[in-house]
This record gives C-alpha cells, sequence and structure tokens, in this order.
C-alpha cells in the first residue's frame, strides 16, 4: 500500500514544477490525513468485535456511520471559501497554492468512505488468518495505481487528477477484490466465540473507536504540525518536499512494523518471549534494509535514476532517510504495548500517549524555529522523538492496564 505512494511521487517529480507539487501534496496529505487516520484501526475493530454474526452486522454499520460523519467536515473544508482560508492560515501559503490543495482534498473526500470499508474487509480476513488474501489485494491494488499513473501522465492530465483518479482507482478495485474474498473465502463465526461477543452495543465500539481514531488523528496531525514551522522558514517548500519524500519512503517499512498491532489480537499472549524474540528480528531486519538504502548507492539508482527527483531535493530526502533508519525499531516497540492495550480493550492509554506525541512535537517544532535551528535534519529528529515519547506513553499505559 504504502509502494504506490513512491510512484505518486516519481510521478510529480517529472512535472516542470516538481518542488510546489511535491510540497503541495505533501500538505493536500497532512489535511486529508488528519481525517483518513481515523480509519486505520478499522481493521483492528472489526478483528478485535466482528466475531459473531450480530457483532459483523453491528460492526459494519457502526463503520459506515462513522465513516460519513468523518468526511463531512473534510468535504467542508474542501468546497468552502472558509476552508481555503484556514489551509492558507495554517501553512502560511499563498491563495493559489491553498487552492491546489483545496482541489485534491474535495476530490480526496471518497476516499474515507472507501478506506473505511478497505479496513473493515481485511480486518475480517485478518480475524481468519487470510492475510495471503490481503497480499494479493494489495499487489492488484499497487498495479492498478502504476497504470492509472502512467496513463493520466502520459495523457497530461493534471497533476490533482492523476495522483488522486489513480488512488481512487485502485481502492476501488482492492475493495471489490476484498469483498469477493469475503464473500467466498471468509467462513464467519456462526456463533459467538465467548460471552464478550453475545451482545456487541454500539457503546461499546464507541468506546473503543474514539481512542484508537484519536491515535490514528495523532499520527495524522505529526506532520502538518511539524510542516506548519518548517513552511515558514527560508527554503519551506523544498524542505517539506524532501521531508514528504523521506518519510513516505520509510513508511514503506514502519507500515510493516505497524501490523505487529494485530499481533496479540490473533495470537495470544502464550510463550511471550518467542514472540518477543520475533519482533526483534523483524525490526533489525528492517533497519538493516533501510540502512542500504539510506547509505549505499542504491539510494542514489532509486531516488536519482527510478523516481527522477531533482538533484537537490534527492540529496535532502537521502539525508531525511537517514535518521528515520531509527524508526522501525520504536515503532515495533510502541506497537508491542498496542497491541496488548487493544487486546486488553484498554484503547485510552493509546489516545494519551499520541497526544503526548503531537505535544512533543509541537513544543520541539517551536522551540526550534524560533532559534532558527529548524531543517531538514532536526524536523526529522524531532518527529521520531514525538514517536519515543509516545512509546514511553504507551508502556506505562500498558503497566497501569495490568496491575
Amino acid at each position: 500500500m504504502v509502494l504506490s505512494v513512491q510512484f505518486q511521487n516519481a510521478t510529480l517529480a517529472r512535472y516542470p514544477e516538481a518542488v510546489t507539487e511535491l510540497a503541495v501534496l505533501a500538505l493536500a496529505y497532512g489535511v486529508f490525513g488528519f481525517f483518513n487516520a481515523s480509519m486505520q484501526f478499522i481493521s483492528q475493530l472489526a478483528n478485535v468485535y466482528a466475531r459473531s454474526p450480530l457483532a459483523n452486522q453491528r460492526t459494519w454499520r457502526f463503520v459506515v456511520i462513522a465513516s460519513i460523519c468523518i468526511m463531512l467536515p473534510l468535504l467542508a473544508i474542501a468546497s468552502t471559501a472558509l476552508g481555503t482560508a484556514f489551509i492558507r492560515l495554517a501553512f502560511s501559503i499563498d491563495e493559489t497554492l491553498a487552492a491546489k490543495v483545496s482541489a485534491y482534498l474535495l476530490l480526496m473526500c471518497p476516499l474515507i468512505l472507501l478506506n473505511a470499508q478497505r479496513h473493515f474487509n481485511t480486518g475480517l480476513l485478518i480475524q481468519a488468518r487470510l492475510t495471503g488474501w490481503v497480499t494479493v489485494c494489495n499487489f492488484v491494488y499497487l498495479g492498478s495505481v502504476i497504470i492509472m499513473l502512467l496513463t493520466g501522465f502520459s495523457q497530461g492530465w493534471a497533476p490533482v487528477r492523476v495522483i488522486v483518479g489513480a488512488e481512487l482507482v485502485g481502492v476501488s478495485i482492492l475493495l471489490a477484490l476484498l469483498i469477493f474474498a469475503r464473500t467466498r473465502v471468509y467462513i464467519p463465526p456462526l456463533e459467538a466465540e465467548n460471552s464478550e461477543h453475545v451482545d456487541v452495543t454500539y457503546a461499546q465500539l464507541l468506546k473503543f473507536f474514539i481512542p484508537v481514531s484519536t491515535t490514528g488523528i495523532m499520527f495524522a496531525l505529526s506532520r502538518p504540525v511539524l510542516f506548519a514551522f518548517v513552511a515558514r522558514t527560508p527554503n519551506g517548500l523544498i524542505t517539506i518536499a524532501a521531508l514528504r519524500v523521506g518519510f513516505d519512503f520509510s513508511a514503506l517499512f514502519q507500515q510493516a512494523a505497524n501490523q505487529f498491532r494485530h499481533f496479540f489480537i490473533s495470537f495470544g499472549f502464550d510463550d511471550l518471549p518467542a514472540k518477543r524474540r520475533f519482533m526483534m528480528i523483524v525490526a533489525a531486519g528492517l533497519t538493516a534494509i533501510m540502512l542500504l538504502f539510506a547509505f549505499t548507492p542504491l539510494a542514489d539508482l532509486i531516488w536519482g535514476s527510478v523516481m527522477g527527483l531533482p538533484p537537490e531535493l534527492m540529496s535532502l530526502s537521502i539525508e531525511v532517510l537517514m535518521i528515520t533508519c531509527l524508526m522501525p525499531s520504536i515503532i515495533v516497540y510502541r506497537n508491542y504495548f498496542h497491541s496488548r492495550l487493544m487486546r486488553l480493550r484498554k484503547t485510552a492509554g493509546m489516545a494519551y500517549g499520541a497526544m503526548t506525541r503531537v505535544l512533543g512535537i509541537l513544543i520541539m517544532a517551536s522551540m526550534f524555529f524560533k532559534f532558527g535551528w529548524l531543517n531538514h535534519y532536526t524536523a526529522a529528529a524531532i518527529l521520531i522523538l514525538g514517536f519515543v515519547i509516545e512509546a514511553a506513553m504507551a508502556q506505562w499505559a500498558n503497566y497501569r492496564a495490568s496491575i
């Protein structure tokens, strides 16, 4: 899924105003991600609660209602003059750039509804340990996005139509495949697995969803908060573009680490030493691969020859990646505690940790901006330190939940 973002960046890098287009996309995704991030935990919601016929139906209805409620504020921001003014003020950009960001957001609104259903069906397949189907569906998604990006660019479409159009088509095809797998392969529980799943209420779903969606929102808010200060620096646009490319590439490895949120939900708490060793091996492997891309000629090959980034932007993006090599280990450590908290249905601790992370990023970014220290190096370091704060809070919440 995250690999498709690299092809989006590569496509924009081939437009005449590459730096500007990448910066606009970064700002648009910053706003969109604030709303879309709530959808990220729907797969865990389905995995935890949709374990009886009644619970399955109620969970799906809850997901539909929640996604509509989340999409409407984004639609208001994207389609009103007040929303455009808010974007201009938040990122200190001119009216032309703000209008471009709004154009992206308007086309992105349907993705909220589509992603909600995508995550719901993915959660059901993961619940049944049919992860091979999820992988196949995601590869088809990636192929669809690449084909649409190539088609749109070759036809001379505007960047916003190429990028968002490719994602809309890709997610629609992915969702169709997931629904096919759910109806043909997935065998739903015919009766509740235990007393917890006999009568799942909307109040229970809401109590679980609000903290985890807050966690996702805070994650999505991390970049916009950082970008809001970076945009005010002398080389703000190219720095944002470099951070966008570097963060997106590191997200390939971060997303793999994020799958450990399902770990204890699916496999329980038995044999913890072996599970911890497995998590450490995965974290070490992800870090090793990142180091290869950051410190070897692979970096020039991928971002220069393949993605076609301008030389200055490529150099800054590689330097961002060098710092974010620390990310996989921090994410795996944090998600060890996140998975335990979700299995215990004590998700409030996740929300507190995420809010503390954003507050830490806000304080550090404002301080570094005030003293003139904010650049692509320090911005990347600030993001990582924010995750360290969140991991510490998740560990503390897990300790409190276990007492």
